[in-house]
């Protein structure tokens, strides 16, 4: 019957809008047909307008239309569900806490319902979109005597499809984004098909364009003018004169903004916009918009190549792997001193050429180490350790070993003539305009100096959302971060991601009614609106006298890189104690551990248990590639290996099937052929209970806390690895790395 009603009831709404030049004109009739069609109270269709950032309804009262505006924001329904392109189904609008797990600027506009003298219960919402291109927003309210369900969702989609269709032609808009150079004759039907045919320029954004101005001799605006009309954004070209880069754009790093192919700008009166060379990515434009904290931004579209001028990239058409690029883009901070050209010998030129690649090569890999390791009877490795592990990248002819070392000492403001003792430094290089810098360690071996060195992390704050951590503790995490006062430790060895970690909170918590001090040794990740410090042991600026300047400066938050003695943590908890939140970091193995080695450092077990919020240790494992990792059926004894290691008692929280799914590494071009890519944090979070306090209040055994925080509810980090495994991040031999059990 259902069906049958349904196809009637399309039917007609076909016929509806065929009836009808406008969607404004059509609607009373539609109205009826389609509150029948989901036994609701309400329907109200939103449109897209041109070239703007908001979504309007218009409604025939008489012979007066009636508007209603709704901007494409998080902060109401129908705007976030046009944000995000993704259908919505609201059981209880005033769950509020329900529609923040969903966004956290997700609210219910009750003024609404107060002036219409109506009372709104839940809510079908379903973004209109035609060949991914957002045009409006389907809103059904009050579903009649029951909620609205997945029949209603699929119903509501084939209705949101067809309306699509309708919406396209009304607004005037293009099925490709090159369309409208066909229909102004600027370009034949075949060139254009053979454009649209090609892989390279279908995926290649900046060839297609060039191909376009350089083969069809097609201006830039009227590129632009496509591109307006197919994504229905206004266009923007390169035009430093009039837009500059947002003052906030910083907290996302170029490379991302390249990658992406997006920049932030600002006109003369700091309105930011985001322009982008696809507007059509909603998770692109949400995840911008959360990073950099903008309520209702701009959306607009932009030429690649304008993008790239705008983000810094003068030359766009050099191969990344170019001798001549890396010449170009990377220049050291510190140049080469006249007395020191003849310990560089006749051959100086291609050994800068030399050391500039390895660092190249280093932040293209996103290497977190470079090992230049000397052999006695042989050349010297060059090694990169990338996501944890260490690759032999090339090898430096031994005539050139020496050469290599006094160059990067150089560049260190090292001492080269003294070879017998280890010495540390730092030094800084340009890639693509942006300042990388790199810690220095010189340690002499039997086969001659070798060097270490540390690239420091460059990239910018990463959401607390994207770091895949497992809802049961994100859930935790975010009340822990949320109090006023107390402290909250992040544990783990050195490489695991503790600062990442540390940044990502403050980044939630960074508002502008917060002031935020920290003190790290050294500052890798900047933000605006934090006042950062740079420890300075050399001269007695230590972490303890840093926390005794910030309590001075009226601080609501602060970050102490670490907690190296028994000085700073103590100051730590009477800071906390004494109405701020505290955040740091411990290199211990687990959570319950750290709480056994501060009070061994002499802390008084009754401050710091009333101090401590909670603890996350943490360590990174390598994830598989997602463009080749296999999918497969697990063995007996993986089966059991995950049942064993997860524990009988908590095994109903897997929900393991009798045929567990799992992944494994295959390897590709896009990973080196290893079958991973990347890593991901694994995680266990105790929280202070009273039960726990009470234990530290006695000082137990770390073995017996860490028993209270299983009861209590923490999940090891292997248990948590086993989450990640069973989801198919990672496969069994990493989780056996984790726990020492390959």
């Amino acid at each position: 019957m259902t069906s049958v009603a349904g196809t009637s009831d399309f039917s007609s709404i076909h016929t509806i809008l065929k009836q009808h030049a406008s969607l404004v004109d059509g609607f009373s009739h539609l109205q009826p047909v389609i509150l029948d069609l989901f036994a609701c109270d309400r329907v109200t269709i939103y449109q897209r307008r041109r070239q703007q950032q908001d979504l309007v309804a218009k409604f025939k009262n008489g012979s007066q239309t009636v508007k209603i505006e709704v901007p494409i924001t998080p902060q109401s329904i129908a705007g976030y569900v046009a944000l995000s392109k993704q259908s919505l189904l609201v059981p209880d609008l005033r769950d509020s806490d329900a529609l923040k797990q969903i966004h956290p600027r997700l609210s219910f506009a009750e003024q609404y319902d107060q002036q219409n003298q109506f009372v709104t219960h839940n809510m079908l919402c379903i973004p209109i979109v035609h060949t991914d291109v957002l045009l409006g927003v389907l809103q059904l309210i009050n579903k009649r005597d029951t909620m609205f369900g997945e029949s209603d969702l699929c119903l509501g989609q084939m209705l949101a499809e067809l309306l699509g269709q309708h919406f396209c032609y009304e607004l005037g808009g293009t099925l490709r984004p090159w369309d409208d150079l066909l229909h102004r004759k600027l370009i034949s039907r075949k060139a254009l098909e053979a454009l649209y045919s090609e892989p390279r320029y279908k995926n290649n954004s900046l060839l297609a364009c060039q191909k376009l101005i350089n083969e069809h001799r097609i201006k830039e605006s009227d590129l632009g003018s496509a591109l307006s009309l197919h994504y229905q954004v206004p266009f923007i070209s390169y035009n430093p004169d009039q837009y500059h880069i947002y003052h906030n754009e910083h907290i996302l790093n170029v490379s991302y903004l390249k990658h992406n192919l997006v920049v932030i700008l600002a006109d003369a009166h700091d309105k930011p916009t985001i322009l982008m060379a696809d507007p059509s990515n909603a998770n692109l434009i949400m995840e911008v918009g959360q990073a950099l904290n903008l309520t209702q931004p701009e959306i607009a579209v932009g030429l690649t190549q304008h993008i790239l001028q705008y983000l810094g990239e003068s030359n766009t058409t050099t191969a990344p792997g170019d001798m001549d690029e890396i010449l170009d883009e990377i220049s050291t901070s510190t140049d080469i001193d006249d007395e020191h050209v003849d310990e560089l010998s006749d051959d100086a030129p291609a050994i800068v050429r030399l050391v500039s690649r390895i660092l190249h090569d280093a932040k293209r890999l996103n290497a977190s180490d470079i090992h230049i390791d000397p052999e006695k009877n042989g050349p010297t490795r060059v090694r990169m350790r990338v996501d944890g592990v260490c690759r032999d990248l090339n090898n430096i002819p031994a005539s050139h070993h020496n050469a290599v070392i006094a160059r990067i000492k150089i560049m260190a403001n090292l001492n080269i003539a003294e070879k017998r003792i280890p010495q540390d430094g730092k030094l800084a290089f340009k890639l693509s305009g942006r300042l990388v810098e790199v810690r220095v360690a010189t340690i002499p071996t039997v086969a001659g100096e070798g060097v270490v060195m540390r690239v420091l992390a460059t990239a910018g704050v990463m959401l607390l959302s994207k770091m895949n951590i497992a809802p049961s503790n994100m859930q935790k995490l975010h009340q822990m971060i949320l109090k006023p006062h107390g402290i909250l430790l992040v544990v783990g060895p050195t490489g695991s991601g503790k600062t990442t970690t540390l940044h990502a909170i403050l980044g939630h918590l960074n508002t502008p009614d917060k002031k935020i001090w920290t003190a790290e040794d050294p500052v890798e990740i900047t933000q605006s609106g934090l006042q950062q410090v740079q420890i300075a042991p050399k001269i007695n600026f230590t972490f303890a006298t840093a926390l005794r300047a910030f309590l001075r400066a009226d601080p609501d938050i602060i970050l102490i890189g670490e907690m190296r003695d028994k000085e700073t943590a103590h100051a730590g908890i009477e800071a906390s104690l004494t109405g701020h939140l505290v955040l740091s970091t411990l290199h211990t193995n687990s959570a319950p551990e750290t709480i056994t080695r501060l009070l061994d450092l002499g802390l008084d077990p009754v401050n710091f248990s009333d101090a401590c919020v909670g603890i996350l240790a943490q360590r990174l494992i390598r994830t598989l590639c997602p463009k080749c990792k296999e999918l497969y059926t697990a063995s007996e004894t993986e089966r059991e290996f995950i049942v064993r290691q997860y524990g009988d008692e908590y095994l109903q929280e897997l929900d393991l099937q009798d045929d567990v799914t799992l992944y494994r590494a295959k390897g590709c071009d896009a990973c080196g052929n290893t079958g991973y890519k990347g890593r991901t944090g694994v995680h266990e979070l105790l929280s202070m209970t009273p039960a726990l306090r009470a234990m530290v209040y006695r000082k137990v055994s770390a073995h017996e806390l860490a028993e209270q925080a299983r009861t209590d509810g923490m999940r090891t980090l292997i248990q948590d690895a086993l989450r990640k495994l069973l989801k198919g991040d990672t496969d069994t031999k990493q989780v056996q790395v984790l726990g020492g059990l390959d």
